[in-house]
């Protein structure tokens, strides 16, 4: 019973905070294989990216439901200096770049829900995700295991 709530601890660590929580704690904490570990992690960011990108969906689509009652679109779009800058960045680095830094420095429902503000298809947002996820969690355990022993040592 108690490897089955580590287990499913780093998974729903990994839903959230992928980068930042959940792959130190099943290497440093709790001293994962590398297969126990790329299962684990991969499973709870990719399950964290379908959540969230359909929880965003459903969000963004009530919100827009909600002010169209209340007749808050405009016609016109505004374009303000925060609107070019986020539009800037998107132009610049695309779903792509947006999908390499979510697992690492952003958390896995911002990410999603940038994702699906800014790109519309699901299926790509998730396959993008998911593909940053794998990548990261084979680069992280490389990354954690070089520095095993500093980090087990500064955690614990």
């Amino acid at each position: 019973m108690g490897e089955f709530l580590k287990i499913l601890s780093v998974f729903i660590t990994c839903m959230f905070f992928f980068g930042k929580a959940g792959m130190p704690a099943a290497m440093v904490l709790f001293n994962y294989s590398f297969y126990k570990v790329f299962i684990v992690t991969c499973a709870g960011g990719i399950t964290g990216n379908i959540v969230f990108t359909n929880l965003s969906a459903a969000i963004l689509k009530w919100r827009h439901n909600y002010r169209v009652k209340k007749g808050k679109i405009h016609q016109k779009r505004i374009f303000t200096k925060s609107n070019r800058r986020i539009i800037r960045i998107k132009n610049r680095f695309g779903l792509t770049g947006l999908a390499l830094l979510t697992p690492l420095l952003l958390s896995t429902p911002l990410g999603a829900f940038l994702a699906e503000r800014f790109y519309k298809d699901k299926k790509k947002i998730i396959i993008y995700l998911s593909i940053s996820v794998t990548l990261w969690s084979m680069v992280l355990y490389l990354v954690i295991l070089w520095f095993h022993d500093s980090l087990k040592g500064w955690l614990l």
